[in-house]
């Protein structure tokens, strides 16, 4: 939604670090009239829109590193049971899920760039600590620091990126996350290198690496302007998230949709390699396709789903083309090897479709519906609701959809197709419990 923040001190001033931020996007650009390139001319926008793309992108590169191969090096090198790694983890993640609402009210009473920083710090100190890690009761520790500081990290950024959006936040959050995904995949190729190496040497570089990128990460974001606090409303309860319904069911729904993603990183992998006669490679190439479509495709649709009523009609439309994919998907165990392969190619295309439906409905609604001066601890609601589906997600897509086969796909198809069926209903109770908004996004859909 076309919403007008607060416009900070000399926010149309050049910034200073202009020039290092455009270093990076140029770094993008070196093969000209390649991918990079055309990735590249999207980022436009003003100094801080700039600065955070930057700092996102080094962030999720380093992820990309870590996440490919953490459960591998400690498994394999540092001999710790793969049981005891899920364990370790599943503490973590829950501990986490905590600290995302009071992570985001800090952030809308402390700064919101304030705050992201120090989960930032936290979480290099946390990554490099990793190293160290010889055993479980370590493990369990520093990754449950991780998964707050993340936690709380989220919901601040959530805040921030409100707040840098200016005008067109829904522009600019498409891009940003098309760097985003962008980031991850080249991250995943890099951590593709060190697996084949399979040296404890190799996995140390990429934990490091991990934690260099929270850190340049950090000091990036001291390169962004300083946003005052938005004042609360006077006798505005403490957590007026919890009170607002319209955005719990749309937390409950998010999550709902989120089942999504795990379809495709787990339930899909799984059913070619046991129901298919696709070629092995087949798992990698579909998750290849999706994340070139998601960077490639993000910006171009996700820039048009401003209003909350964008995102209701938005939310409608992914539920419809996960309507598709998935019979599509469940099909391809009833077609020879070559048709199979083709058909997956075409279903995580349609699915890929989508996911930016999909999530440019979240930005529309999850930034549209939340009150300025609330976003942060607004995101972390959403993310709380978010990282409980993924939690359960797993339990669902392996024993129920897989259990069913052919017909748990269509189920799960039908599933999505109702979550999004409510988004435009949703959307227009969202905007009418909140009068302010209403105007404001209804003027913007004239």
């Amino acid at each position: 939604m076309s919403r007008h923040l607060p416009v900070v001190a000399g926010r149309s001033r050049q910034l200073p670090c202009q020039g290092a931020s455009h270093c990076l996007v140029s770094l993008l650009g070196m093969v000209e009239g390649g991918l990079g390139g055309r990735i590249a001319g999207v980022v436009g926008g003003s100094g801080p829109e700039r600065v955070l793309v930057a700092a996102s992108f080094v962030n999720r590169v380093g992820n990309g590193l870590f996440n490919a191969a953490s459960a591998m090096y400690f498994t394999l090198i540092v001999g710790l049971p793969a049981a005891h790694v899920g364990a370790a983890l599943t503490i973590a993640g829950l501990v986490g899920l905590s600290a995302g609402i009071p992570g985001g009210h800090l952030a809308d009473r402390r700064g919101a760039r304030a705050v992201m920083m120090g989960a930032l710090v936290v979480q290099a100190v946390s990554m490099a600590a990793l190293v160290l890690v010889e055993s479980w009761l370590a493990f369990t520790v520093v990754a449950t620091v991780d998964q707050v500081a993340a936690a709380v990290g989220g919901a601040a950024s959530g805040a921030l990126v409100a707040r840098v959006g200016g005008e067109r936040p829904a522009a600019f959050r498409a891009k940003l996350r098309t760097f985003v995904n962008l980031g991850v995949v080249l991250g995943t190729v890099g951590s593709g290198l060190a697996l084949a190496a399979g040296t404890r040497g190799a996995y140390v570089t990429l934990i490091l690496g991990n934690a260099a990128s929270f850190a340049l990460c950090a000091a990036l974001l001291l390169l962004l302007p300083h946003y005052p606090v938005l004042k609360a409303p006077p006798r505005e309860r403490r957590l007026p998230a919890f009170a607002d319904r319209p955005y719990l069911v749309f937390t409950a729904l998010y999550g709902a949709m989120g089942l999504q993603y795990s379809t495709v990183s787990l339930l899909l992998p799984i059913w070619i390699a046991q129901h298919t006669e696709a070629p092995r490679w087949t798992a990698a190439a579909v998750f290849a396709v999706n994340a070139a479509f998601c960077v490639l495709l993000q910006t171009r649709i996700g820039s048009r789903i401003e209003t909350p009523h964008d995102g209701g009609r938005a939310f409608r439309t992914a539920g419809l083309l996960f309507l598709v994919s998935c019979p599509m998907m469940a099909l391809a165990a009833y077609t020879p090897v070559w048709s199979a392969a083709g058909l997956l190619i075409a279903a995580i295309f349609v699915h890929s479709l989508g996911e930016i439906w999909e999530s440019s409905a979240g930005f529309a609604l999850g930034f549209g519906l939340a009150p300025d001066h609330a976003q942060g601890q607004y995101q972390g609601l959403l993310g709380l609701g978010f990282s409980a589906g993924q939690a359960v997600a797993p339990a669902i897509l392996t024993t129920v959809v897989l259990g069913l086969g052919v017909t748990g796909w269509l189920l799960l198809a039908v599933f999505f197709a109702a979550v999004g069926a409510a988004g435009p209903a949703l959307a227009r109770w969202g905007v009418r419990t909140r009068p302010g908004q209403a105007v404001v996004a209804e003027a913007a859909a004239a």
